[in-house]
């Protein structure tokens, strides 16, 4: 079932494709090219994934994306939830240390230019502008009047 719901996913369109991951389809290849290689890095003949690197990545960006339970995820993708999240535990940590998808910086943010309009606001306290009561007894005797 999770290969057929990645062929299917790979077969949307780019828009619907962002849309469904959160992400365009050339960074996904991208990514999956950073998973692909740290595999091949391994050095230990262990059991193998129950994923494949695709799956894998579907996975966590499906559990970034809809911030499903791990227990749900495992479900729908017929794995144990501590598998789950082991998995998204090794995706995110391979994507960090690949430093390909990180964020600008403080100080790259800071050193473009800029552009900041301020407006001013007076605050200041006033007190507010109400009609005085009238002693005219010929206004109190209208408004209390019934037609």
């Amino acid at each position: 079932m999770s290969r057929e719901r990645l062929a299917r996913t790979l077969k949307m369109s780019r828009s619907r494709f962002k849309r469904r991951t959160g992400i365009y389809p050339e960074t996904f290849v991208l990514m999956e090219a950073v998973l692909v290689e740290r595999e091949r890095r391994k050095k230990t003949s262990r059991r193998p994934a129950a994923l494949s690197p695709a799956e894998q990545l579907l996975l966590t960006l499906e559990f970034w994306r809809e911030y499903r339970t791990f227990a749900h995820l495992g479900d729908d993708w017929s794995i144990h939830e501590t598998t789950v999240q082991r998995t998204v535990e090794r995706v995110e940590a391979a994507l960090i240390a690949s430093a390909q998808f990180r964020l600008p910086g403080k100080k790259t943010l800071r050193a473009e230019e800029n552009v900041f309009q301020i407006i001013a606001v007076d605050a200041a306290e006033t007190p507010c502008e109400r009609p005085k009561k009238s002693s005219d007894p010929g206004i109190a005797a209208r408004k209390n009047a019934t037609p």
